[in-house]
C-alpha cells in the first residue's frame, strides 16, 4: 500500500489553478487544489456544500459579496449555491476542499 503525500508535486501550474480528485466516494469528493499566482477571476455557484482550508500561502474570495482574506490554516464553509471567487491568491497556494453533493 502507497501513502500519498499533499504536499507532493504540489508545483503551481503556469496559470490558473490545478484541481486534482484525492477521493470520491459516495457524495463526498475531496481535492486538492494548486494554484498559481496568475488566475483568471472565476465566480463559481456550486449545487453541492463545499469546505475549504488553505494549507499554505495566502489569498482573498469575495463570498456573496463579501471579501473574505485567508492565511494558511483558515478553512470556511460554503453552503450550496453560496457564489464565491477566488480573486487573489499568491503562487503555490495549495488548498484542501471536500464537497458533499446532495444525494
Amino acid at each position: 500500500m502507497t501513502t500519498p503525500n499533499l504536499f507532493a508535486d504540489a508545483l503551481p501550474p503556469p496559470e490558473g489553478e490545478r484541481f486534482e480528485t484525492l477521493l470520491s466516494h459516495r457524495n463526498l469528493v475531496i481535492e486538492r487544489i494548486v494554484s498559481s499566482r496568475a488566475i483568471t477571476p472565476t465566480e463559481y455557484v456550486q449545487p453541492q456544500d463545499e469546505w475549504v482550508t488553505l494549507l499554505s500561502g495566502n489569498a482573498t474570495l469575495l463570498v456573496d459579496g463579501k471579501v473574505v482574506p485567508l492565511v494558511a490554516g483558515d478553512h470556511l464553509f460554503l453552503p450550496a449555491g453560496t457564489p464565491h471567487t477566488v480573486t487573489q491568491v499568491s503562487e503555490g497556494a495549495l488548498w484542501l476542499a471536500v464537497h458533499l453533493h446532495p444525494q
